[in-house]
């Protein structure tokens, strides 16, 4: 900040005198660098007065109200990018430095940006409802409808009287006359515009009677304030134009203009002539490329028959006589018969000189040579048969004899008839011990000649009477 300078009223010397008085430039400097450094941005609101725009392209206005007024200059690097005209009478806010025009010592405002009053806080609801589109997704380039290559049929949902149809019909007439238009005539502006170009929107889509064939939508108006150009930042608009089944061009304003329509719409145009020439190829473009593709399709029916020609000569080269046909295909049948001929007579000889060897091969294999064959073997087969069961009987009577004599030597009648006798109990279980006998059993004693049954009175036992 620079520093305070006061002037000295009371007596002293000359020089330190001199070194505290400013120039009048010093002053308004020291002023400037005082208003610039404390108020850097400010918003001002008020009316225009005295505009004047020289050679320069700067703007020169001053800023009033009821109680007071300040003069401002907006220089052309920043008034280029505002959107209206000013004129005097008109209500603006503007963003300024606060400053000091030093030549002159006037106080005044160095204007950044200006908007009508108002303007603000319709863009500010504009912003409001571009977030809320967004995210609904109404401005995906995913579900944006492709424009048809040559539109046929044209609907232009427009002011009837105003400048942009008479440009857009200029424009199809002079580039591509063949394309038919159809204009819906609706408000521009005003509360109620927004209301006739969904009606119409709706119509064009149901595409009965003259619009049967629409294939196309185009949204326009000329240039004019955001207050003027508020009706198609309407969001009722906005889901109409989304919700149609045509594809819609919207052309609103100026290049500099964009609405929400034009976001939502499947393609955007800078200015309603540019719309026009989007949507209507130009003429000369489409009869240089009807003669190229005549060109092109006369050299390819000349070709074709060319080659059709060529062709044709070719097969009636190929082409003979069909009698001569015929005889070569006699001669063939005939060629065709001798071979035949010859490979039966050859298949014969082969087939005769075959029998002949199975017949020799069948006699030395006669079934009347083997029998005999196996006639004697069997014979031969039978005296070795006869004479091993002769042999095999002899062993084992020789055999039967030895273990008979064995058998007998350790027979028990071999033993009773030396004398001994075999006691067995009533069970026939032979007595082989003291113990087993009580008095009163029945006992049954063979001997060599016959048994005797006996009845046991009474039993001694032996060893217990015997010297010790």
């Amino acid at each position: 900040m620079p520093a305070y300078r006061t002037i000295n009223n009371q007596n002293s010397s000359s020089k330190s005198a001199d070194s505290n008085v400013l120039s009048v430039s010093q002053l308004n400097r020291l002023a400037r660098q005082l208003l610039e450094d404390h108020f850097p941005n400010v918003l001002v609101q008020g009316e225009i007065s005295n505009f004047a725009q020289p050679a320069s392209g700067h703007w020169y206005l001053t800023l009033k109200d009821q109680a007071g007024q300040v003069r401002c200059a907006m220089f052309r690097n920043r008034n280029m990018f505002v959107r209206f005209k000013p004129k005097d009478g008109v209500q603006v806010v503007v963003k300024a430095k606060l400053s000091l025009y030093e030549g002159r010592g006037d106080y005044q405002l160095l204007v950044d940006t200006m908007e009508e009053a108002g303007a603000g806080a319709l863009r500010q609801a504009f912003e409001q409802l571009y977030q809320k589109l967004l995210v609904q997704g109404l401005f995906d380039a995913a579900i944006k409808k492709p424009l048809p290559a040559l539109p046929r049929h044209v609907a232009v949902i427009t002011s009837p009287t105003g400048a942009a149809i008479r440009d857009v019909i200029s424009v199809f007439r002079r580039r591509f006359p063949a394309t038919a238009l159809t204009i819906m005539p609706v408000s521009v502006q005003g509360q109620q515009a927004a209301g006739e170009m969904i009606r119409a929107l709706v119509t064009v889509n149901q595409r009965q009677g003259c619009l049967h064939d629409v294939d196309t939508i185009l949204l326009t108006r000329g240039g004019g304030s955001l207050e003027d150009l508020w009706c198609y930042n309407d969001e009722a608009l906005a889901h109409a134009i989304h919700a149609s089944v045509l594809p819609v061009v919207s052309a609103v304003g100026h290049e500099v203009d964009f609405t929400i329509a034009d976001f939502v719409a499947d393609a955007r145009a800078a200015t309603p002539s540019a719309a026009a020439e989007l949507l209507s190829p130009h003429q000369d473009a489409y009869r240089t490329r009807l003669v190229s593709l005549a060109a092109r399709q006369v050299n390819f029916i000349n070709s074709t028959i060319q080659a059709a020609l060529r062709e044709l000569a070719a097969t009636a080269r190929r082409l003979r006589h069909p009698g001569r046909r015929l005889q070569e295909q006699a001669q063939r049948l005939d060629m065709l018969e001798l071979r035949l001929t010859r490979a039966v007579q050859r298949q014969r000889l082969q087939t005769s000189q075959q029998l002949a060897v199975m017949q020799k091969r069948l006699l030395l294999q006669s079934p009347d040579r083997l029998l005999a064959g196996q006639r004697r073997l069997v014979a031969a087969l039978l005296q070795r048969l006869m004479q091993a069961m002769r042999n095999g009987l002899k062993d084992r009577r020789l055999a039967l004899g030895s273990h008979g004599h064995a058998l007998n030597a350790v027979s028990p009648l071999a033993t009773l008839a030396r004398g001994y006798s075999i006691t067995t109990d009533a069970s026939g279980h032979v007595l082989t011990g003291f113990g087993q006998i009580r008095p009163g059993a029945t006992i049954f004693t063979r001997m060599a000649e016959g048994s005797i049954e006996s009845a046991v009175v009474a039993t001694h036992d032996d060893s217990q009477t015997a010297a010790p």
